[in-house]
Parts: structure tokens; sequence; C-alpha cells
């Protein structure tokens, strides 16, 4: 059923998310929308569909493909997600680093940047996915974790923090390897796969053979219509706006790493007891190699 704009904490989020899945002509509307959301909000549906080359037509269908029940609604959505800051703020402040920007522009814009990813994936999450992905997480008896490159990094995080707490847990970030371990799952086992763009094949592969043995997958990605996504039983969404220096792989692992702290805090909060237990005594291991050696 069609949202309200109250339905999307930030339209603009939701547009950039989906974009990659819709078709070209939809991608020039939702550009523009993501680019200048105040003053799509004041053009008509005529003048916007003139402005990216396309149909009004057009225009109602990435409107329904967001959710939305109209062109109307859209213009309301953009209208909020300017008056709490998408907009010329951001766009100002965070926007891609250029050659001629010094070193505090640069630590601004870096900064900014990152806040901003913390902040709209945390109102993006939906909570009924998080609290699935948790009680999946709890009953596994086995839970293996793909990443590649800077995924690889926060899959690698998951399995040392969920391991902490007694959790049995493999991180793989070779793609060979996450599809050998992949082919052991069971029914009794779940696997999260990590990939912002959610079309890696290294990713989506092993995420595909974990889900044909029985095991519940679960995904994070930035895009909720990838195919990872279609592969996954339950999906939680980063906010991530990679730019210039994508290959950097910037926002997107702090966005996934926001998602990775909530897994976890959410996972050992359901044995407060167990937990306070288990990060004592992994504690209590480690605790004697933190003083400096004698000179």
């Amino acid at each position: 059923m069609p949202s309200s704009p109250a339905d999307l904490s930030d339209v603009v989020v939701r547009i950039r998310a989906l974009m990659p899945a819709f078709a070209p002509a939809e991608q020039r509307v939702a550009q523009l929308a993501v680019e200048s959301p105040g003053e799509v909000a004041s053009l008509t549906i005529s003048e916007l569909a003139r402005r990216a080359q396309t149909s009004g037509t057009t225009v109602i269908r990435m409107c329904r493909a967001l959710g939305l029940d109209g062109y109307p609604a859209l213009r309301l959505a953009l209208a909020a997600a300017v008056g709490h800051g998408a907009g010329a703020t951001w766009r100002s402040v965070s926007g891609d680093i250029g050659p001629e920007d010094n070193l505090e522009e640069i630590v601004k814009k870096i900064g900014h940047s990152d806040a901003r990813a913390v902040d709209e994936t945390i109102q993006s999450i939906d909570l009924g996915q998080l609290q699935g992905v948790v009680d999946v997480l709890l009953a596994a008896r086995r839970v293996d974790v793909y990443g590649i490159g800077a995924s690889g990094l926060v899959a690698t995080d998951l399995q040392q923090k969920l391991h902490r707490l007694g959790r049995t847990v493999h991180a793989w970030t070779e793609a060979h390897i996450a599809l050998t371990s992949a082919a052991m799952l069971t029914s009794e086992d779940a696997a999260v796969a990590i990939s912002y763009s959610g079309t890696t094949i290294d990713i989506c592969d092993p995420a595909r053979v974990a889900k044909r043995n029985g095991a519940r997958v679960i995904a994070i990605t930035n895009h909720p219509r990838s195919p990872l996504a279609q592969i996954a039983d339950l999906v939680l969404t980063t906010a991530a706006h990679e730019t210039v220096f994508r290959s950097g792989a910037m926002t997107s692992r702090i966005a996934q790493f926001t998602i990775i702290d909530c897994l976890f805090a959410a996972v050992a909060q359901k044995d407060y007891a167990a937990t306070l237990q288990a990060l004592e005594r992994t504690y209590a291991a480690v605790s004697g190699r933190t003083k400096p050696s004698p000179v």
C-alpha cells in the first residue's frame, strides 16, 4: 500500500537507495530530486518532466516505486526533507571533495558526510527487520559473515563482536572460502552478506549457496532492491552517499559499522547477565597484554 510522506524519514535517502533499480528515465527524475530537493518540490509535474527529458507518466511511476501515492506526495516529502537538512546545507558543507579544497574543507566535508551517514542509517533502519535478524542470530547454531574489500573489514568486526558473546561466527573475506563454507551450512545456520551495492558477485554467490542449503540469509546493503536483497530473507539497509572517492568506501563503511553496532548491542542485551560475564572473561584473557613491556 502506498505510503504517505510521513512514513519516509527522508525521501532523499530513499530515492538515493532505490535509484540503481530505476529505469533510465526514472533515474533522471530521481537525480534531480536528490540534487535539488527544494527546487523540485516547487515544480509542477510537467516542469519536472521537461527538465528530466521524460513524461509525467514516468514521474508518477517513480513516485509509486518510492511507495508514494503520487507527485503531490513527493513534493511534500521533498519539502519536509529540505526542512530537516537534506537540501542546500548538506550540499554546501559535505559535497564532493574537489581539487581546490584546502585541508580544513576536506576535514569538514568528511566529518559532515560521516555524521550524516550515521544519522540517515539510524533513521532508515526497519526495526521489524532488525528484530528478525537478532532472533535469527540468537537461534543460529553457526553464523557465516561474507564481506569483500572494505565490507570485509565490517564482516571481521561483526565476527569479533559476536564471538566475544560466545557465538560461533566465522567471517569470510575471500570468495572461494566463502563459497565452500556456505556449502556446509544447514537450516540451523545463518549467513550475513555485506555489500554496499548489493551486486558484488563474490557476496551474492555464497549468499545464494547458503540460502539453497536452508540457512537464513541476512543482507546488509545500501540498495534494498539489489540482487543481494532479493536473495536475502531479511534486509538491513544503510544510507550512505558515496561520490568521487567511492573506491575509498568511506561513508558506506561507516554506515555498515553503525548497523553492526546496533546488531551487537541488540544481541548482547537479550541475555544481559551472560553478556557481562562473557565480556569480563574475554577482557580478562587479554588484559595482561595491554601493559607496556619493561625497557
